[in-house]
């Protein structure tokens, strides 16, 4: 089993150590080097069958470290258009500082380390630019002396390795290829052209073995998760395409219809592919890019209890790359590695278990991401306050478009179980809480949790007067023309009503009047105010409370109250105070 992988220079990395386990599921935001990790584990293992077939099979008697040649059509499972594009930044060559020291080839280095029959070994590989279509694979000089090729030998040749990436679909025809065709399919990301092939191969291998030995599983895992008859595949001949078809259960007394594989939801196509896989390279290292893609959260919780229960099965080590949610809880129980930084297994101390078991990973990967979380009642509050920061182009609007925020209904209690929840996982989290103005909610001091409580009851009472509903109905003016004019008088005449109608009076003018700070003008003034005005105009009521940020967006700079641009200080301050 591999334990652990060391990448230099390889794409987005400069100088990583990731460890693994079976299974190990790696997390992060996209482009965080994922499926840069399990790609640097594909090309060790091409180099090293290189090395192999040149080195170790032929019983080379080469005593210096002369590299084997890989073709860059070769890299099948990471294809690029030329080589160069493997290393990290384009640096293809440097000059040591201060050596004197002629011009050298800047090396990938990939070293996998491993367990096998309880022993530990180590294997390092380098891989050196020579052009755009060929580089050089070798043993690296940093194993510390050790005998890489008694390594290679006794323990490292014996390592499978095998890439899934998402699933593209499926081809309506698929035409019948062998094993090298396939390989390449899968490393271009064309699913859809092989998942026929694997369940054919399957089928040739297993079907005169009893009950049809692992086909007949894999049959039977699929009606079990499906209630569908998966049937056999058949070659056709004439056209050179594999055909599959599987029939749905029907009320009794009516004949089966047999439908064409392409027929079936994605849900059935990608975990056929996923299980057909695992059968096909059986005590293999099993690489598998977002093996939910295409699944709904049910379907993801089972195929990660169905990968890890096949590959002890199979005898195979899973190494999965996910985004979901769902599969992060579920391995919870086994390793998981965060992408976040340098890449590195996230925390599971039984303190952290315990403050976790609730929240769910997916939390701890967002608050160790951005290093802050802001809690607010609800997400209309957070329209509110993205308007606002772009009404007085404050520099938190930027942070407010990608910010980990965690609704709590005003509830303070909520707020600080959830920040301290993460705090014992992620010590130097900090925390921004805006609550509300009712009396069931008192503010308390904290170093990295920050709370305040709107002067006002809520923060659509910061832009719920009249001077703004007459402006939202002005900029609403469709033309100019005469028929133009004409309706927007019609709309001021219907809202100056809807506004005398649903105002105190002695509010009317005075903008400081408590009717304007102690109402909670979302459920009660606004609703109605809008109501009446559409009612007027014979028309329904298309302004929803999730529209009401548009009113904080009319507002001028210095019409901005000062405690709305305060807690947006406080909100940049404590984004800034969490760091990178």
């Amino acid at each position: 089993m591999i334990t652990k992988l060391t990448i230099r220079n390889f794409k987005r990395f400069d100088d990583v150590e990731i460890e693994v386990g079976s299974p190990v599921v790696f997390v992060g935001p996209n482009n965080s080097g994922k499926t840069t990790a399990l790609q640097a584990l594909a090309l060790w293992e091409l180099g090293l069958r290189r090395w192999i077939e040149k080195r170790v099979a032929v019983k080379s008697a080469a005593k210096e470290r002369r590299g084997v040649v890989i073709n860059r059509r070769d890299l099948v499972q990471l294809p690029v258009p030329r080589a160069a594009l493997l290393w990290r930044d384009l640096h293809l060559r440097q000059t040591p500082k201060g050596t004197g020291k002629a011009t050298q080839n800047v090396l990938i280095e990939i070293c996998v380390e491993g367990v096998s029959e309880g022993v530990a070994w180590k294997c390092p590989l380098e891989f050196d630019y020579s052009t755009d279509e060929t580089i050089h694979c070798r043993p690296s000089l940093s194993n510390d002396g050790a005998d890489v090729q008694a390594t290679i030998i006794q323990h490292a040749q014996k390592v499978r390795v095998a890439y899934l990436p998402p699933m593209s679909g499926l081809a309506a025809n698929e035409r019948r290829i062998d094993e090298g065709a396939i390989q390449v399919s899968l490393g271009e990301g064309q699913t859809a052209q092989v998942l026929r092939n694997l369940c054919w191969k399957l089928w040739e291998a297993e079907r005169e073995k009893p009950e049809k030995g692992e086909w007949g599983s894999l049959v039977d895992q699929i009606h079990r998760l499906f209630g569908v008859e998966l049937l056999a595949p058949e070659y056709v001949i004439e056209r050179g395409e594999i055909q599959m078809s599987y029939c749905e259960p029907l009320p009794t007394g009516r004949r089966r219809a047999e439908l064409d594989l392409s027929a079936a939801g994605r849900g059935l196509q990608q975990t056929l592919l996923l299980l057909a896989f695992l059968r096909w390279k059986p005590g293999s290292v099993i690489l598998i890019d977002e093996p939910d893609a295409h699944l709904e959260i049910l379907r993801q919780r089972q195929i990660y209890a169905e990968l890890t229960d096949a590959c002890r099965r199979f005898n195979s080590q899973l190494i999965i790359a996910t985004h979901s949610e769902v599969v992060l809880n579920e391995a919870a129980r086994d390793k998981i590695v965060a992408f976040v930084g340098k890449p590195h297994v996230m925390r599971q101390s039984d303190q952290v278990r315990k403050a976790l078991a609730l929240l769910g990973y997916e939390q701890f990967l967002q608050a160790e991401t951005k290093g802050w979380v802001l809690y607010l009642e609800g997400s209309t509050d957070l329209e509110g306050l993205r308007a606002l920061a772009q009404s007085v182009n404050h520099p938190a609007a930027n942070l407010l478009e990608d910010v980990f925020v965690h609704y709590v209904s005003n509830e303070a209690g909520k707020a600080r179980q959830h920040f301290f929840g993460l705090l014992e996982a992620y010590p130097q989290l900090r925390g921004v809480a805006v609550f509300d103005n009712t009396p069931d909610v008192n503010v308390q001091p904290h170093a990295q949790l920050r709370e305040v409580k709107w002067t006002r009851r809520e923060l659509e009472n910061y832009f719920c007067q009249p001077f703004l509903l007459r402006r939202w109905v002005e900029q609403g003016a469709v033309t100019a023309d005469l028929f133009g004019l004409a309706e927007l008088e019609k709309r001021k005449t219907a809202m100056e009503e809807a506004i005398t109608e649903n105002t105190v009076p002695v509010a009317l003018n005075d903008p400081n009047h408590p009717f304007w700070l102690t109402n909670k003008v979302s459920d009660e003034y606004l609703p109605a105010v809008f109501g009446a005005f559409f009612g007027k105009l014979g028309l329904p009521n298309s302004m929803n409370k999730s529209d009401y940020s548009q009113l904080a967006r009319l507002l001028k700079p210095e019409e901005v109250a000062d405690e709305i641009r305060q807690t947006l200080d406080l909100i940049q301050a404590e984004s800034q105070k969490a760091g990178p």
